[in-house]
């Protein structure tokens, strides 16, 4: 008897031992969606095809979305939680890292780049894409680069990277642009289609989203010069090391698998609501080598 309790209690300790998550005392982050039983998911409405509502049932999808349920999903089985519940809270460029670092959304993954300022702020995971800031104009306009746009009216998101890129371009070259900041991205292609601006500043796959809704696609044209490479990744409270380690560990299973390539083909080559449309934006080389080897540094880093 004395050997079955003695076997009985080894084998109770190395399945504690084999659980990342109970291998020590929980803290931070996954201390908190413990003991509540629910994770908060923070959302975009409009980021097409990356974090956005649909339909009616105010429900996100999305290429992110689907690596925050990837995330939850991890976590059910590193806290051997299988009812964890996911709650959904909507931010915007301007709240998305606020909300995050005063603890109302655990994890936000969207169209959120990673740099060297917002690291400030918040940390990031392994990066989910990789993008370049580019146009949206019309297929038939002359305003094809941002050369030709000195003096015109260009609209971008505000609280984005290409926001402070236009700004600091307008002022450092003198280009005379009426720089116009819109709430969203989806207020910034109402302002483009409506001709309030001849271009839309933002990211390549973004700008892809907003042209697939629009009332005639084929009337526009992603174009121009590429004046930053930014990877996104999903954000997460600062200093939280288990925390990120456990977002971490969730997404790069996902690259490892193969099932990324799945969720990406969704989202980026097969038509997507809610209006049926094929972006027809194939992986990048550069997404490509992210997926292969996974790093939480931003586009400029990695590059230098």
């Amino acid at each position: 008897m004395r050997i079955v309790r003695q076997l009985l209690g080894a084998a109770i300790a190395a399945a504690v031992i084999a659980s990342p998550a109970m291998a020590a005392e929980l803290t931070g982050t996954l201390k908190k969606i413990n003991d509540s039983g629910t994770i908060t998911l923070g959302h975009r409405d409009g980021s097409i095809p990356f974090s956005y509502i649909a339909d009616a049932s105010g429900k996100p999808v999305g290429y992110s979305h689907d690596i925050q349920l990837a995330i939850v999903e991890h976590l059910k089985k590193e806290l051997n939680k299988p009812d964890l519940k996911a709650r959904y809270n909507l931010v915007t460029s301007q709240t998305r890292i606020p909300l995050v670092q005063n603890g109302t959304v655990d994890v936000e993954c969207g169209s959120t780049t990673n740099n060297v300022e917002r690291q400030q702020q918040v940390d990031f995971s392994v990066g989910i894409f990789e993008v370049g800031t580019r146009l949206l104009s019309k297929k038939d306009s002359s305003y094809k680069d941002f050369a030709d746009l000195k003096g015109k009216n260009v609209v971008t998101t505000a609280g984005t990277t290409s926001e402070r890129i236009l700004k600091a371009m307008n002022a450092d070259k003198q280009m005379g642009m009426n720089v116009i900041s819109a709430k969203d991205h989806g207020e910034a292609f109402q302002m483009l289609e409506s001709g309030r601006a001849v271009a839309f500043m933002m990211d390549d796959a973004l700008l892809a989203g907003e042209m697939a809704k629009a009332k005639n696609p084929k009337l526009w044209a992603v174009t121009g010069t590429p004046q930053s490479y930014e990877i996104y990744g999903c954000m997460v409270r600062k200093g939280d090391a288990p925390f990120k380690q456990a977002v971490d560990d969730a997404i790069v299973a996902l690259y490892k698998s193969g099932e990324i390539n799945k969720i990406y083909d969704k989202w980026f080559t097969q038509p997507v609501p809610p209006k049926g449309l094929n972006l027809n934006f194939p992986m990048s080389d550069e997404l490509k080598e992210l997926i292969a080897n996974p790093t939480d540094k931003a586009a400029d880093e990695k590059k230098s």
